[in-house]
């Protein structure tokens, strides 16, 4: 018959608090001893490290496996090991509870203030050396909860096995397990403020996780990467800055292609530096944007419902797998953006959601802390510590990933307090108002910190309303973003080019009034796989006319975008023309290059990127009201828009685009300078698959006042197409 304690009947049962203060090696009057809990194990001894030999025997206090050695003849505690038998066979190893804390005090106060911005250094697992022993060290913040295991496939999940230490009021609690490598499956086991068992939890700090539809967490290896990319380092700055040539190429990697040899598999990381990165670099792409790659359970959100934001996703390979993506991107000269997603997170139950049996990392009241729209929870920014979580996050990629810069998703959703909210539905600020003023404080210091590294990265924001000064410095009141995405822009061009050219003039204001305000944000023209997802087919499917319209349709409509004031970006399968809708689960549709129109339009694609970089009035004042202005913007009868770009020290090109599949001959266009203007793109040209009527390659000025300009031009403008001519430099 045993008797059980009170205290030792609540570590049998994994409801003790406090586990350091029972188990491991304790010294008394009456000698030293060792209490451990092994459930199911048939006996257990003390090995005295130094010699080898055992110390004590185990005696059994309980028969689910809670043993005491008693030493009587030890007067101080000595490093010792285990030897225990499950099934017959003896085990050996040092007990976790030998060890002192790993983390420091210095680091559990920056936890505990939320002010520690590398966070992923000290919480989650890692590898280390631990008072001479190799091992784990696992941490976690979970206030709230009244025990905390690790659990994995090194304890047979149990619970009982390794509860963790609680390291400060604040909620902390850490464990070092010696021996364990790389590799190793876990989660965390957590016991409620109520002593109620939760659902297993993954790391929120793991930097890797299991392949889905598994949901642990994986002790990820320490980096042996060893980067090749200073040369981009050193000009990243540059590349990102408002000035410079930024035309993006958005990827979603499980889709872009697959390995049909491989009955359809995903790419992995490598496999995507050998083939994405000198595709989109022969296509002449500056940057490569990949939808979120942040860890997440469901393959059909597309990575905007994340679980694990330190972890890329394994779908694709390990860690250091992208870690050689990326370094391939920049060695190829390609910048790279991540989606980054610190917006909501899924209600998974192995996620944050009531994490420690609390809305811990979420806001308890629905009206604040729930997506209806996309049945998600909303991170409370206003909590210390959950702020410096995705702040953490932020910085982790560029810091140990060399990321060159974060979308972030939806910020629309985290401004506004009654974003996509019935009237009663949502919770005014303490002002009265409709903005979260958390969420913005919150965007302004990640912002402060990005751009505060001096790295050169940069950050841009997926925003879709009039949000005032979204990409404008903190300093003047801004948000602090990089860049913004041109929502309205989009809408606009699209509604407009989705028209049939008969009624296109009645919608000439689409077209033109995104010039108004093309300059109160540093904007991006995205194009991108919201677009073409959900029933809106593809951009292809958009355009008007047969199957040569729609072709001459993209072609005119990317001219103009390339042309038109703003960053450019493109989702993947936009260069080929894709006619069908975007599918995550299969590649793109490759056979159109062996197409006369899809190989054009990709050639296309490839031409506008060569000239928008290689010309300054392209690009260089792409943010800045001097780079443009209108020949003509009032032609709404026959389609036609013309205009300037401009760059610094003045040098120009002209734009002309006719919007209808009329061909227009002797159509003149006044400009500022005499001289001659080279066509160097016509998208009507056949090698695009166009009809071939042009200009010959070159024009020359009359001096005929045209459009309160001295000369003028003279042109044969294609049906359908945008001819791009650039003059020749004044000496």
């Amino acid at each position: 018959m045993y008797r059980v304690s009170p205290e030792a009947e609540s570590i049998v049962s994994g409801h003790h608090g406090d586990p350091f203060a029972f188990l491991g090696m304790h010294k008394t009057s009456a000698g030293v001893f060792v209490r451990a809990m092994f459930p199911d194990a048939e006996w257990m001894t003390v090995i005295d490290s130094a010699t080898g030999a055992v110390a004590g025997k185990g005696e059994r206090l309980h028969p689910q496996g809670l043993f005491v050695a008693s030493m009587p003849e030890r007067e101080e505690p000595f490093r010792y090991r285990l030897r225990v038998s499950w099934h017959g066979h003896a085990h050996e190893f040092d007990d976790v509870y030998r060890f002192s804390p790993v983390l420091g005090e210095l680091d559990v106060h920056l936890l505990v203030e939320g002010n520690h911005l590398a966070s992923y250094q000290k919480l989650g697992s890692h590898p280390l050396v631990h008072d001479g022993i190799e091992g784990v060290g696992f941490a976690v913040w979970a206030p709230n909860a009244t025990r905390v295991s690790v659990v994995g496939d090194f304890n047979a999940w149990d619970g009982r096995r390794m509860p963790m230490r609680r390291r400060h009021a604040g909620g902390l609690w850490e464990l070092f397990v010696p021996g364990l490598r790389p590799g190793h499956l876990y989660k965390y086991e957590l016991l409620g403020p109520n002593g109620e068992l939760l659902p297993l939890k993954a790391d929120p700090l793991a930097e890797q996780a299991e392949m889905p539809p598994g949901t642990a967490s994986v002790v990820a290896a320490v980096s042996r990467h060893v980067w090749q990319d200073g040369a981009w380092m050193t000009e990243r700055a540059q590349r990102n800055d408002r000035e410079a040539p930024i035309s993006i190429y958005e990827v979603h990697l499980g889709s872009w292609r697959r390995n049909l040899a491989a009955q359809g598999r995903y790419l992995s990381y490598r496999e995507l530096a050998e083939q994405l990165v000198p595709y989109v670099a022969e296509l002449g792409f500056t940057h490569i944007e990949v939808l979120p790659i942040t860890e997440y359970p469901f393959d059909g959100s597309w990575g905007y419902q994340p679980i694990g934001l330190f972890a890329p996703t394994v779908r694709y390979g390990q860690p250091d797998d992208f870690r050689i993506f990326v370094d391939a991107c920049h060695r190829a000269g390609i910048g790279i953006w991540l989606d980054w997603v610190p917006g909501h997170f899924p209600t998974d139950a192995h996620g944050l959601g009531r994490f420690d049996g609390t809305a811990l990392y979420e806001h308890a009241d629905p009206r604040q802390g729930m997506h209806r729209d996309w049945n998600t929870l909303i991170y409370n920014y206003g909590r210390r510590e959950v702020a410096n979580f995705l702040l953490s996050s932020a910085l982790y990629w560029m810091r140990e990933f060399h990321i060159d810069g974060l979308r972030v998703d939806a910020v629309a959703s985290m401004l506004y307090l009654d974003y996509s909210r019935e009237p009663g539905d949502w919770i005014p600020n303490r002002y009265g108002g409709r903005e979260n003023l958390e969420a913005i404080s919150f965007l302004r210091r990640m912002n402060e910190l990005v751009f505060g590294e001096n790295t050169g990265a940069t950050t841009a924001a997926e925003e879709s309303t009039a949000w005032p000064m979204v990409s404008r410095p903190l300093y003047v009141g801004g948000l602090g973003f990089g860049f913004k995405w041109n929502m309205g822009w989009m809408h606009d061009t699209l509604n407009y080019m989705s028209t049939d050219p008969i009624y296109r003039s009645y919608q000439h204001n689409n077209l033109t009034f995104g010039l108004l305000y093309a300059y109160q944000e540093n904007f991006i023209l995205p194009l991108s796989h919201d677009e073409v997802v959900h029933g809106k087919g593809s951009l292809y499917g958009k355009m008007p006319g047969d199957r040569w319209q729609k072709y001459a349709n993209l072609r005119a409509y990317y001219a103009f975008m390339w042309t038109h004031p703003g960053k450019k970006l493109l989702f993947m399968g936009g260069e080929l023309g894709q006619e069908r809708e975007w599918n995550h689960d299969i590649g793109l549709d490759w056979h159109l290059l062996g197409d006369t129109f899809g190989a054009g339009l990709r050639l296309l694609v490839r031409d506008l990127n060569m000239l928008y970089r290689s010309e300054p009035a392209l690009h260089q004042l792409d943010c800045d009201p001097g780079g443009f202005y209108w020949i003509d913007a009032s032609n709404a009868a026959e389609s036609v828009i013309s205009y300037v770009r401009r760059s610094r020290d003045d040098a120009i090109a002209v734009i002309v685009c006719n919007f209808t599949p009329v061909p227009r001959y002797d159509y003149r266009i006044g400009v500022p300078r005499p001289g001659r203007y080279a066509e160097r793109v016509n998208t009507d040209a056949s090698v695009y698959g166009g009809s071939g009527v042009g200009n010959g390659g070159e024009i020359y000025a009359d001096p005929h006042p045209t459009h309160g300009h001295g000369y003028s031009l003279r042109l044969q403008l294609p049906p359908l197409g945008v001819l791009i001519l650039t003059a020749d430099q004044q000496g």
